[in-house]
């Protein structure tokens, strides 16, 4: 999309015309918007942020949008529309959000700008760092409990930092277990593209991995659809609850609950007592945690449920912090 400055009446049209089913229009003096970089059918990354969004309108009675970005110069370009209408929270969701929020912020200074894996800050500007690397961590550890072949992977959407960190902790986790087990990790290139999580599913299973962790949204689709029909490799999901996708393939899901975090975070900028800083939120927070999928629960041993326990009580605690890792992730 070109660069385009919008008029506030021709925004108002256009903000209207975005948003999706279940938005109101109504007036409201709390305003709460927000950009996501793929579809929320996702059932995902996406998916989750707009059911934070959700829960902002119903629980605080907020006005909201939504409106999906594609580039850098529709991050920043929408991010300068809901300023100008006057939006009191904006969320870019994504780390790739942060240099768009950054340059938007100054101009706007009654709005509060915050990007989801961020880590950039200032007057009116805040990130939220989820510990997502903790509960990636536990996952690993069962992922070595559960694989025969002593091979297993991860795929992810592109390689983002916070992407990149958790599937190091996953093949640490799965190291503290198994120390020569093959942790192979992957990149599709993009997110949206299910067919080519497909097939990258595919080509690690027919490369002996029978345990993968997923993090590409609506292109994770395709890892489930891998796992369902070659029935050699079971899968976690990632970001939402995905154990209904494929639940008979499917171990559990490493979740951030964005709900709980938005309505968090606009609850304290609705009161009125915010203060922009990254937000950091791990175990202990609930919003970010290993959800074990209760469908094959019979086909996990008593022992592997007992190491994912001990390690989530550890990181929950803090008597436990997840080691940086010491070798490349990819052997």
């Amino acid at each position: 999309m070109r660069w385009t400055r919008y008029v506030a009446t021709a925004f108002a049209t256009v903000a209207l015309a975005c948003q999706p089913k279940g938005e109101s229009p109504a007036s409201a003096e709390f305003k709460v918007a927000l950009l996501t970089p793929g579809p929320i059918s996702d059932k995902s990354w996406n998916g989750g942020a707009y059911d934070g969004l959700m829960r902002i309108r119903d629980s605080l009675q907020a006005q909201v949008s939504h409106i999906q970005t594609k580039t850098p110069a529709e991050f920043e370009e929408n991010f300068r529309q809901y300023g100008a209408q006057g939006f009191r929270v904006v969320f870019g969701h994504g780390f790739e959000f942060q240099d768009a929020a950054m340059r938007v912020a100054p101009e706007f200074p009654q709005t509060i700008f915050i990007t989801t894996s961020g880590s950039t800050t200032g007057p009116n500007l805040a990130g939220i760092r989820f510990a997502f690397e903790e509960p990636s961590y536990a996952a690993g550890v069962l992922a070595a409990h559960m694989s025969k072949s002593g091979r297993i992977a991860a795929i992810g959407g592109t390689e983002l930092p916070p992407v990149k960190a958790s599937f190091e902790a996953f093949a640490a986790g799965a190291r503290s277990v198994k120390p020569d087990i093959r942790v192979a990790i992957s990149y599709i290139g993009n997110w949206d593209d299910v067919t080519a999580g497909k097939e990258q599913a595919l080509a690690q299973i027919a490369g002996g991995a029978d345990v993968i962790f997923q993090n590409a949204d609506a292109a994770g689709l395709g890892v489930f659809q891998a796992a369902r029909e070659s029935k050699k490799a079971w899968v976690f999901g990632s970001n939402a609850d995905q154990n209904g996708i494929a639940p008979e393939v499917t171990l559990g899901s490493v979740l951030i609950d964005l709900p709980l975090a938005f309505v968090g975070i606009a609850r304290e900028i609705k009161d009125g007592t915010f203060t922009p800083r990254v937000v950091a939120l791990g175990t202990a927070s609930q919003v970010v945690r290993l959800v074990l999928n209760p469908s094959v629960a019979d086909q996990v041993p008593p022992a592997a449920r007992a190491a994912v326990d001990s390690t989530v009580a550890a990181l929950a605690s803090g008597r436990f912090t997840i080691p940086v890792a010491s070798r490349d992730s990819t052997k």
